[in-house]
């Protein structure tokens, strides 16, 4: 791992080079892991485990007390500054030892509060620091996945669908959707999830047609849409997927609507390859989905990357450009939402390759709607 850290650092000192700053500043939990293999968690907004100072020839993680033997262990090739009072109270010595005067920093992690308390301090300590407010510098070397991050991802994905496949066995009317997603999260973590990539959604019915609805107390009912969307979290790395059926028979609406959002699947996954734009991509779903008279009921874009966070770079949509890179793992999961009805979302997550795409799925989305025929 330590020389995996080695040449991430390497690639970003090649970014830095060509910025006009010389150091900079990593608040982003999933970028700070990325860049030092330290572990330690953020656990809300306002309270960071560490944060990272990089220059193109010093490497600093700075954190406090109760992280300072993790980092010791976890981010040898870095310098660890530990700090009582907070950060800001250090800030002047760190800042000072790598001789900074032209500090960049991530703007996703700087809040207004955070941005006051470091301007105030570097005027109360009188240092000639020139602030340079940065996106996605990080973000973009996370893009390409290394071999072993493939592999992390297709493990966290095996215990997702695994918990999957172990609950539909128990589905039936009656129980609540809070039911069904509390099943799913047990089963997660029971075969071997360190945590969940994000809340499980579980809708029904109408509820269904919520792209990102929150579990209540409605209960299944048969012949109706029923809409997961979970995902399991591994050694940093998640996983996401989402997949609909039914209890008992179908209805017309339901093999129509479903067999168009598989459809639709299937010609986007077609479509990927390096050199295309994401948002050809996106457009082959969506225009399959417009042509079966399902226009304006597919609500959102059709994908994101996925990685140490369940939403990164790239982005599968309507308005992005970016090219696709072999390496890169997408989620493509387009959907068809009706108000009333129900919807249906089908999610897979795909390796970008040069000739095409490699689905890492193996829960098949061809049979969900039959699971409990």
């Amino acid at each position: 791992m330590e020389k995996s850290i080695e040449k991430r650092i390497l690639h970003f000192r090649r970014s830095l080079s060509k910025k006009n700053f010389d150091t900079f500043l990593v608040l982003t939990e999933e970028n700070r892991r990325y860049l030092s293999g330290f572990t330690g968690e953020d656990t809300d907004f306002n309270e960071s485990a560490g944060t990272l100072f990089i220059t193109d020839s010093k490497l600093i993680l700075a954190t406090d007390s109760r992280f300072k033997l993790q980092a010791e262990k976890e981010a040898p090739l870095y310098e660890i500054f530990c700090y009582k009072d907070g950060l800001f109270n250090k800030l002047a010595d760190i800042l000072n030892t790598l001789k900074t005067e032209r500090l960049g920093f991530e703007t996703t992690r700087m809040s207004y509060y955070l941005y006051r308390k470091l301007t105030e301090r570097i005027e109360s300590e009188k240092l000639a620091v020139e602030l340079f407010p940065v996106e996605d510098m990080a973000e973009n070397l996370r893009i390409i996945k290394e071999e072993f991050e493939i592999k992390q991802l297709s493990k966290a994905l095996f215990i997702a669908e695994s918990a999957f496949k172990n609950f539909t066995a128990t589905l039936g009317p009656g129980m609540t959707e809070k039911e069904a997603a509390w099943a799913m999260e047990k089963r997660m973590r029971e075969s071997g999830a360190d945590k969940l990539s994000f809340p499980t959604i579980a809708a029904s019915g109408p509820n269904s047609a919520l792209p990102h609805a929150i579990p209540g107390e409605r209960r299944f009912k048969s012949g109706e849409p029923i809409l997961f969307d979970w995902g399991a979290k591994l050694d940093g790395y998640c996983s996401d997927i989402s997949r609909t059926l039914v209890i008992g028979r179908p209805d017309e609406t339901f093999k129509k609507v479903y067999a168009t959002v598989l459809d639709a699947q299937q010609k986007a996954i077609d479509t990927i390859q390096e050199g295309v734009s994401s948002k050809d991509v996106d457009r082959a779903a969506r225009s399959h989905i417009e042509s079966k008279g399902f226009k304006d009921l597919f609500t959102h874009s059709l994908g994101h990357g996925v990685g140490l966070a369940v939403h990164e770079l790239p982005r599968l949509s309507p308005l992005n450009e970016r090219i696709l890179r072999q390496g890169m793992v997408v989620t493509v999961e387009p959907g068809i939402y009706i108000p009333g009805w129900g919807g249906v979302r089908l999610e897979n997550m795909v390796v970008v390759q040069k000739d095409g795409a490699r689905v890492l799925n193996s829960l098949d989305a061809s049979d969900s709607a039959l699971w409990n025929k």
